[in-house]
């Protein structure tokens, strides 16, 4: 898919676990598995937006587009 999810990336920035975002979050540690490794088919603009306030970043700094040919290599 040629959406790419930096989620790992703001979470180093951040110094922050993935059980401790999932928590504040409030999603799952499963569901939020699935988005930071770029198996979910869809994000809620909710939460996104819970994302972006947790992590104090903007939606671009999490989700990146690259072309499909980049994205298979």
């Amino acid at each position: 898919m040629p959406i790419v999810v930096d989620i790992d990336v703001m979470l180093a920035k951040r110094k922050m676990s993935v059980g401790q975002l999932a928590d504040r979050v409030g999603i799952t540690p499963a569901n939020l598995a699935v988005l930071k490794n770029g198996r979910a088919k869809a994000v809620r603009f909710t939460t996104l937006a819970a994302l972006c306030e947790v992590l104090e970043c903007q939606p671009g700094d999490l989700l990146r587009w690259e072309p499909e040919a980049a994205a298979e290599r």
